[in-house]
């Protein structure tokens, strides 16, 4: 009798399903001052990305445990420090800057954690300091202005004038920009950063004007890019010195430079590896449920953030809710086959995507709103300039 108990225990055990895992993602945005506009767009998107999966992974549950940055980088690594200490997240994911990044890589990575990077894109990280365990859903910092100065080669402009704020990815934007623009720079202005960055650019437009520019190039996110835009357009400049700009005009820019009248803005163009007009199933899905559920459309720091909630998942069910199979992990995310809205891409060695980017112009939609439209693609399948300095095969 006790035989036939102990097979039919096993033979139940056998046929049993794996037991659903509960596993933790921390996301780590700005949350809080006036950088918040871009986290809430991303947690939004976050959001999104977990109604479409049904709070799980397949059988497996999804938890996400959101934390503020601060826009600063020892806030931002209190933060990663308490959800890989105390919450003991499986995977950490977020980052719209790059020096907090930077700043929290080691807490999550030492601790044998995933590290998915939904924005920031420090050439550091790329390349010296790549990792097994870091992963990016948008892109190296310097690749986004490199398509722009490809156009602006394409566009016969001989002079530049660059503009960026004095941090990590600023000095990225510029980098980029002057890897691949042809042309002269006749000036450059790196201005303050963080929760006092410097928002009044007359001084710095006035010497561009004078500088007898072809064009300005600019890389201004959240609020500054606003600020930038208002004074720009004040100062007249649009027929004597035509706006270049990477993230600066985007989607949660326009609309209050659309409330504000400032038309100077329409027709101007910026590079971006995704675009709302992407047509690929995954992307008409989240752009339509997006626009339905918060009423505007997504930027392209939501767009990122939700393809790391579902790469993450893609993987988790990949491994079957085993988070300690590390390697089956890293394998699904290099297949980045999860349908990102970006359409197909690989991942280079050093788990960058190599991806394509595109020449986007700001117009207006058939329902009166400003958005953008891909003019054309400047670069197919770009890889970033660091790989060859990532020790990873």
């Amino acid at each position: 009798m006790k035989r036939t108990l102990t097979a039919l225990l096993a033979a139940t055990m056998l046929t049993a399903p794996a037991q659903a895992a509960e596993v933790k993602i921390g996301f780590v945005t700005t949350l809080t001052t006036g950088a918040a506009v871009i986290g809430n767009d991303m947690k939004n998107a976050v959001d999104l990305a977990m109604e479409h999966l049904g709070g799980k992974a397949g059988e497996h549950d999804l938890t996400v445990i959101f934390a503020d940055d601060g826009f600063a980088p020892e806030t931002g690594k209190q933060a990663t420090d308490k959800l890989v200490k105390q919450d003991d997240v499986d995977f950490v994911a977020g980052y719209i800057w790059s020096h907090v990044l930077l700043a929290s890589r080691k807490s999550v990575l030492d601790a044998g954690k995933f590290l998915i990077s939904a924005n920031a894109g420090p050439s550091q990280m790329a390349g010296v300091l790549c990792d097994e365990n870091f992963f990016s859903t948008s892109w190296q910092n310097d690749q986004t202005p490199m398509a722009m100065g490809e156009v602006l080669n394409r566009q016969g402009v001989k002079s530049l004038y660059v503009m960026a704020p004095n941090y990590a990815a600023g000095k990225d934007m510029v980098a980029g920009v002057e890897n691949t623009f042809a042309g002269e720079i006749v000036g450059r202005d790196l201005t303050k950063w963080g929760a006092d960055a410097q928002l009044d650019f007359s001084a710095e437009l006035a010497s561009a004007k004078a500088s007898g520019a072809d064009g300005i190039f600019v890389f201004y996110p959240g609020a500054a890019g606003g600020a930038f835009i208002k004074q720009y357009g004040q100062a007249g400049l649009k027929d004597t010195l035509p706006l270049y700009s990477v993230f600066t005009v985007d989607a949660l820019s326009l609309p209050k430079l659309q409330a504000a009248g400032f038309d100077s803005v329409l027709g101007s163009k910026v590079t971006q590896s995704w675009d709302p007009t992407l047509d690929n199933p995954a992307n008409k899905k989240f752009v339509s449920d997006f626009k339905a559920k918060y009423g505007s459309y997504p930027s392209f720091y939501a767009a990122q953030a939700y393809d790391s909630i579902n790469m993450i998942a893609d993987a988790v069910i990949a491994v079957d809710g085993d988070m300690s199979d590390k390697d089956g992990i890293r394998a699904a995310f290099k297949e980045a086959d999860y349908g990102s809205v970006k359409g197909s891409y690989s991942y280079g060695n050093n788990n960058i995507p190599i991806q394509n980017f595109y020449l986007r112009e700001v117009v207006v939609d058939e329902d009166g709103n400003w958005t953008t439209k891909v003019v054309e693609t400047v670069f197919e399948n770009h890889q970033d300039i660091y790989a060859s300095e990532c020790k990873l095969d």
